[in-house]
């Protein structure tokens, strides 16, 4: 795990998840707090198997999802997409908490929705089929 003293509000991170074959995504909205949308069981980083599914938002202290794994702040889609406001990310995706939604692996997992918060627009490069 690394510091998150260069987080900052509205920040993407990317989690290096070592138990399964893709990235898990949330935004970070402060105070070591995130936001992030998971499938039943944990998090949408798992098995390819999800390809449809329902999964919720969720605000959680950012070492528990880290889980002992590493991450870093993945922000590369500002290059394409102007960032919106940091605090009308972290206000969207608080507010976003609780929610339940349709989760697949192709159209719209855990990085959709991250980028979906940032961008405005659902965005995933993790799996190109």
């Amino acid at each position: 795990m690394e510091p998150t003293c260069k987080l900052k509000r509205g920040d993407l991170i990317e989690i290096d998840r070592h138990d399964g074959p893709y990235q898990h995504w949330a935004v970070y909205i402060g105070d070591d707090e995130v936001v992030h949308f998971v499938t039943e069981g944990g998090d949408s980083s798992g098995s390819f198997e999800l390809l449809s599914s329902s999964g919720e938002v969720k605000r959680e202290n950012l070492s528990v999802v880290l889980r002992g794994d590493r991450y870093q702040i993945n922000n590369s889609l500002d290059e394409k997409y102007e960032a919106r406001d940091p605090s009308m990310i972290v206000k969207e995706a608080c507010e976003m908490v609780g929610r339940v939604l349709q989760y697949n692996v192709l159209s719209y997992n855990c990085e959709h929705f991250a980028t979906e918060m940032r961008y405005g627009v659902a965005e995933s490069w993790q799996l190109c089929i």
